[in-house]
């Protein structure tokens, strides 16, 4: 069974960094995209950026082109998420997504994942 397992948030000031973790258990990381989301209070749920399981593929939200970077390792079953030039409309819950898509160079940054883990609080605050 398939579960994913956030952590790296915190708070910090505008301007600052932060990598977020997601670390998979109980399948082989290799075979499924990842995708990162976050809700934010007042607003909706949206996709953060994503990975493919092959390839390289990624996608970014254009709110964070330029600042966010994911990457993946998939012999520590785990995708990071690096965020830099953090502003305040970054705050937010942030949840990873898995989609088993094996062979698959595309990802989505659309809900359409099977399988959550619970998130990690991101504050972006002076």
């Amino acid at each position: 069974q398939l579960q994913l397992v956030e952590s790296g948030g915190g708070l910090v000031q505008p301007g600052g960094s932060l990598r977020l973790s997601c670390v998979a258990s109980g399948v082989t990381l290799e075979d499924y995209a990842i995708g990162w989301f976050r809700l934010a209070p007042g607003k909706e749920f949206e996709g953060v950026s994503c990975v493919s399981s092959v390839g390289g593929g990624t996608i970014y939200a254009d709110s964070v082109k330029g600042r966010f970077t994911i990457s993946r390792d998939n012999a520590e079953n785990t995708v990071y998420l690096q965020m830099n030039t953090l502003k305040p409309e970054d705050t937010g819950v942030y949840s990873c997504g898995a989609l088993w898509n094996p062979g698959i160079p595309i990802c989505t940054i659309l809900p359409h994942y099977l399988n959550w883990g619970k998130g990690t609080l991101v504050t972006v605050s002076s």
